[in-house]
């Protein structure tokens, strides 16, 4: 899976305005950045390396096992798979919105 993909599968998801009223960064590693601005409608989705208040550092493997449903976003913050750096609350609001 590229970053392209994702970045297109995100936009999908959350549509024009996902009513999470913040912004979101995904640390891909080498893989790149995803960055979620829903503070404004339309959201926009970009891969900037902009300053969010809630990063999640994930592999783009385990993003797009997230975004598919098949690993829970709880048990891979748990198992290490996940790491939230920023407003935690932001990062429970955002899991239904992905599923």
């Amino acid at each position: 899976m590229s970053l392209e993909m994702a970045t297109t599968g995100l936009k999908e998801k959350i549509g024009e305005d996902c009513g999470l009223g913040a912004t979101v960064k995904f640390d891909f590693g080498d893989d790149g950045i995803l960055f979620l601005d829903a503070t404004q409608s339309p959201n926009v989705v970009s891969n900037d390396d902009n300053d969010a208040q809630c990063t999640m550092v994930i592999s783009m493997e385990n993003f797009m096992e997230m975004a598919a449903g098949n690993l829970d976003g709880t048990s891979a913050f748990m198992t290490g798979k996940l790491k939230i750096q920023g407003d935690m609350g932001i990062a429970m609001k955002l899991g239904p919105m992905l599923s």
